[in-house]
């Protein structure tokens, strides 16, 4: 899988490969999820969706989207994937009210 070019902006801390691959896809498609389901444009979710079915994606949001995604990604994916969340750990709302 590559990642296309107009997502470097969302992962520029990070090291890549020069063309875009994502080395070891089962590793790191959970950053990749929780990073275009938070922070991606509508051409970087329709990549996505290209890449990871829709079931794969249902099933890390209801395994880890609780922890992964604000309050406000978690009830918007909520309502599109019709998955429910596990809620976010509890001292999150008090380290971070958004949460």
């Amino acid at each position: 899988m590559r990642r296309p070019a107009a997502t470097a902006r969302l992962f520029a801390h990070e090291r890549s490969t020069q063309d875009g691959a994502i080395p070891d896809r089962e590793r790191n498609l959970p950053h990749l999820l929780a990073r275009l389901l938070e922070e991606g444009e509508r051409a970087d979710l329709r990549w996505l969706t290209s890449q990871v079915a829709e079931a794969e994606i249902a099933a890390w949001f209801a395994a880890s989207g609780g922890r992964a995604l604000s309050r406000r990604s978690r009830a918007f994916w909520r309502l599109l994937l019709a998955v429910e969340p596990p809620p976010p750990p509890a001292a999150a709302s008090e380290l971070w009210p958004l949460a």
